[in-house]
């Protein structure tokens, strides 16, 4: 069996933080996000993963090189231009002999994925599609299941009078190759609206999995800063989310930093510092006052004295001067320069 993840859009509800990096590799309690996705393969018998990518291909190539360092033989599918979730699994065709897990490139979960493989095989079907319940089902497209987990169709957007489940497509599915057929070649062509409606109408068997577990989706900055409160409080574990290694006995008696933050070892802090449920990459330096709080720092930024940044994400390679104030929801993208005593 092998995995497949569709690692190649632009991640442009991330921007800025991804004009220089590609979303699968952005960090997440400092390590590239694909790892993640990889580790949960590995959990799954998969021992070999095809990455599609199309958007700064050579940057992920580079981090994952063959895969050796994690386990894992990794294979890389390019597209000229984006083709869809469809489509991306298309273009990987020649690679795609056996049963194969497809996770879209955004997902983060705790999902169980050998008993999802298990149902897969056991129920017969061509394509298992992995649901997660959604507390606003008006929100999103719905996919409507039997008793039996058999997919009956997909509600898109539904009016408040046609909301009849609260379940939406979770980005994770096991496919065989059979499929492939329905998928034209070198097009624009989506899972969602494309593949599976067609599967249906074919009156192929399409099951579901429901998913009681962990899951969102990191695409946005919101969300990306969600997902680092949630590992922080525990809802999220991984065995990749490494604890905080900086060495806290050489720091002034006046620094404040909780229990729960995550801080690279290479992080210089000087004294006054206050730092609480917060993620800072390495090589960052937080200057004397400085404070950061529910917030995540990427590497290469300093944070001249007495600055703040609140319910913020700052970029690599930032300077937050003396006295400035980064207010919750902002977002700087790669070698922001903010003034002394500016207030964002």
């Amino acid at each position: 069996m092998k995995g497949l993840i569709l690692a190649g859009g632009k991640g442009t509800r991330l921007l800025p933080l991804t004009l220089n990096t590609p979303k699968p590799i952005v960090p997440v309690a400092n390590e590239p996000f694909l790892l993640y996705q990889i580790d949960l393969m590995r959990s799954g018998g998969i021992d070999e993963v095809i990455l599609s990518l199309s958007y700064q291909p050579r940057k992920i190539e580079d981090l994952l090189k063959d895969g050796t360092d994690y386990g894992i033989n990794i294979r890389y599918v390019v597209e000229g231009t984006p083709l869809g979730t469809g489509g991306a699994f298309k273009n990987a065709e020649e690679h795609i002999t056996s049963t194969t897990v497809v996770f879209n490139g955004d997902v983060l979960t705790a999902l169980d994925l050998s008993a999802v493989i298990a149902r897969h095989k056991q129920s017969g079907a061509v394509a298992t599609i992995v649901l997660t319940p959604v507390e606003n089902p008006s929100a999103y497209g719905l996919v409507e299941t039997a008793a039996d987990g058999r997919v009956l169709r997909f509600i898109e957007k539904p009016g408040p009078d046609e909301v009849t489940c609260n379940t939406i497509n979770a980005g994770v599915y096991v496919l065989e190759p059979s499929v492939l057929r329905h998928i034209p070649r070198g097009e624009h062509y989506s899972f969602e609206r494309g593949l599976f409606p067609a599967l249906l109408e074919q009156k192929e068997l399409v099951m579901s999995y429901i998913l009681d577990k962990y899951w969102i989706d990191i695409g946005t900055p919101q969300k990306y800063l969600e997902v680092h409160r949630d590992i922080l409080a525990g809802r999220f574990a991984s065995k990749r989310i490494p604890s905080s290694a900086l060495d806290r006995s050489g720091l002034a008696a006046s620094v404040l930093i909780d229990a729960k933050s995550i801080i690279d070892a290479d992080v210089t802090i000087r004294a006054g510092v206050r730092i609480d449920n917060s993620v800072i990459g390495r090589n960052c330096k937080i200057e004397e006052g400085a404070q950061i709080v529910d917030s995540v720092i990427w590497p290469g930024t300093t944070l001249d004295a007495d600055s703040r940044v609140h319910g913020a994400i700052v970029g690599k390679g930032c300077y937050v001067g003396r006295s400035v104030f980064v207010r919750p929801g902002v977002v700087l993208g790669d070698k922001t320069v903010a003034t002394d005593f500016s207030q964002l």
